[in-house]
């Protein structure tokens, strides 16, 4: 499915200004641009464009609110320049699988001094010689780069934190006993 249908398709009869999230995952796009996304969505927080065929990122619409970026799985070799202009407050951007190779690729994301998180992820520039060292010290206001910090610790929000809270839930309670849920169980045997 081309960009433009799948948009169309994700508006839901709603006007673009009521959309804050927009999933393009896995669609086509046009000479490897990103097509039928204008500054209409103006409220848009998170867009996700994994895996569209993407070479560049110079069409992006100006999004004001937009926090969250996915542009993993992509072609996208340089131009991010613009991501500072058209997107001032984004806090997460992930361009894992791409075809960036050196640090003055993503030199221009200093410009984003609201960026928290960045993910480069099976790109060439993760083999370059202290990578994580000189991509923190390249854009100072990150917090995480590829999930972990500058002390190795894993952000909070991935997907292992989110595993480990989960097993928290069938810890024993005060008298003892497992909070298993037995009493549907229990219930239906007696009626």
């Amino acid at each position: 499915m081309d960009m433009k249908k799948r948009i169309h398709l994700e508006l839901r009869n709603r006007t673009p200004s009521d959309v804050k999230e927009l999933v393009l995952d896995n669609c086509r796009s046009n000479e490897g641009k990103i097509e039928g996304l204008t500054d209409e969505f103006e409220e848009l927080e998170f867009l996700s464009t994994i895996n569209v065929g993407l070479t560049t990122v110079a069409h992006l619409p100006k999004l004001n609110k937009l926090k969250k970026l996915e542009l993993s799985d992509n072609r996208i070799s340089g131009g991010l320049e613009v991501l500072a202009a058209k997107c001032p407050n984004l806090t997460h951007l992930n361009l894992s699988g791409n075809k960036i190779k050196d640090l003055s690729t993503i030199e221009p994301l200093k410009e984003l001094g609201t960026l928290k998180s960045l993910d480069l992820f099976n790109c060439e520039v993760t083999n370059l010689n202290e990578y994580r060292d000189n991509v923190f010290k390249l854009l100072p206001q990150l917090t995480y780069l590829d999930g972990y910090d500058k002390d190795d610790k894993e952000a909070p929000d991935s997907d292992a934190e989110v595993y480990a809270e989960g097993l928290d839930d069938d810890e024993d309670d005060e008298d003892g006993e497992s909070e298993v849920m037995w009493t549907p169980l229990f219930f239906l045997a007696s009626l």
